[in-house]
Formats: C-alpha cells, structure tokens, sequence
C-alpha cells in the first residue's frame, strides 16, 4: 500500500525547498513582489513535484538495474500511479498559475511544463539534457517575474539557469562517478554564477548580495571540490545533493540584489532547512 511517506520520497519533497526561491528572485528582479507571489511559487512546486514523479516514471527500468530501492521499482508506488500524480501536478501548477497571474503567468506557466516533462521524456539521457534542465528553472525565475518588467530579470534567470546546468551535469555521474575535469568545469560554472549574483549587485542594495552569495559558492563549492579530489559516485551525488540545497542562498543573494534584502535572507534560511530534512528524504 503506497504511503505519504513513498510519494514524499517519489518527489523527493525536500528539495522543493530549493523551488519558491526561483519565483521570488524573479519578481523581485522585476518589481513584481505582490500577494500573489507566494501563490506563483506554490504552482512552481507542483510543476516541479510533477516533473520528478514523471522522472522516475520514465525511469523506472533503468531503476530497477541501478536503484532498486527507488518507490517505483520496490513495488512501493505503482508506474499508473507515478504517471497519474505527475500529470495531475502538472495540471494542478499550470491552473494555479493562471487563476493567480492571469494569460502572462500561463504563457510561462505552459512552457515550463512542457519544457520539464520534454526533458523526463526526451533530453535527459541527451547531450541537450542539461540545458533542457537549465531552461526549466529560467523559465521558473521569469514566471515570478511574469507581473512585472521580465527584462529585468532576465540576469537573474540566466544565473539560476547556470547554476542549474551545473547540478544535472554532476547528476549524469551519480551513479557511474566522473573524470576529475567534469567537476573542475563544474566548480569554474559555480565561481562565475556567485560573481554574477554578488559583483553585479546594485550599490544600493549593500554587501547582502555578496555575502550570500559567497555561502552559497562555500556550500557547493566545497563539495565539488572533493568530488575533483575523488570522482567517486558517492561524492558526486553528494555535490548533487549540495547543489540542490544550496541553491536558496543563490536565491536569496537574488532576492536581495533586487532590493528586498530581508526577503532574500528568508529564502537563503531555507539551504540549512533543506539539507536537514535531505537527511531523511534524498533530494536525489
């Protein structure tokens, strides 16, 4: 019998931690921050909790060889039920989206979910699949940007969709482990996103930026560093891993370069949160 429990573990909830950053750095770029804000970053994750059940739907064979103790191939979630609750989450996110941000919010909202379910299906196991995962979260910065001057946070987008490109290309290596040049590319990507949140930063909105974005490269960094020093499997999964719950700081140091510093400290709160709760639920 499937549990709350398998279905968290199916969407890998925690890492939805790293999500409504990418729509509060989007309005905040382009001075869209309103009430509907938060309800743009809740259809952001049900778009993204329907994009990691299609994932191990499309998976699910490849699983059952590499991770078996996955929901899908233990027997613990059924593929109807895996494919069934992703295309309700996907219509769940794309409703919400429009109901809140009217037709600018759904003519963000419809690619996104295209984009994320081309990638479970198509680009994943692809050269493209990188930037087809890195276009998924650009996409989810300009849709909280979608109230106000997109253009404005088109910088911010690139940055998140950067630093993206660099999780899912360590993440093709989880279980195989990689070459030590995969992660110096990776690791040189992560230098350049932290200086493109921290040095371009406005003078008016103070050091904020900098410093968060400097956790941020810390976090990541570090463990990329390790995995240059041991290219092992279990290390990149953990730079995986420290990518994904280590993203809120780069949000955050987003946020606050778009001028709502304490907002930006609020959602960089939630790296911490995320890595505790990665210790029950992989965010993997």
């Amino acid at each position: 019998m499937t549990t709350l429990a398998d279905l968290a573990e199916l969407v890998r909830a925690p890492a939805a931690l790293s999500v409504p950053g990418d729509v509060i750095a989007g309005a905040a770029a382009a001075g869209a921050l309103s009430p509907r804000t938060p309800a743009l970053a809740g259809a952001s994750v049900l778009l993204y909790w329907a994009g990691m059940a299609a994932n191990d739907w499309a998976d699910r064979r490849l699983d059952a060889e590499e991770r078996p103790e996955r929901p899908i191939p233990s027997g613990r979630v059924s593929p109807a039920a895996a494919v069934g609750l992703a295309a309700g989450l996907t219509a769940a996110g794309v409703g919400l989206a429009a109901a809140v941000g009217g037709r600018r919010a759904a003519a963000l909202a419809v690619p996104l979910a295209a984009t994320i379910w081309g990638y479970d299906l198509l680009a994943k196991n692809t050269a493209a699949g990188p930037a087809v995962m890195a276009a998924c979260r650009g996409l989810d910065v300009l849709l909280g940007a979608s109230g106000g001057r997109m253009t404005r946070a088109l910088p911010a987008a690139a940055t998140v969709a950067a630093h993206t490109w660099t999780v899912t290309a360590l993440s093709r290596r989880e279980v195989t482990g990689a070459d030590a040049t995969l992660p110096m590319r990776t690791l040189a990507g992560t230098a350049l996103v932290a200086a493109s949140a921290a040095v371009a930063a406005p003078r008016r909105v103070g050091v904020l930026p900098a410093v968060l974005a400097g956790w941020y490269a810390a976090r990541y960094g570090a463990a990329q560093a390790e995995v240059v020093r041991d290219p092992s499997a279990g290390r990149v999964r953990a730079a995986v891993g420290a990518g994904i719950t280590g993203l809120p700081a780069l949000q955050g140091a987003l946020t606050a370069r778009g001028g709502a510093g304490l907002l930006g400290v609020a959602v960089a709160a939630a790296a911490p949160l995320g890595r505790r709760l990665a210790r029950k639920v992989s965010p993997t």
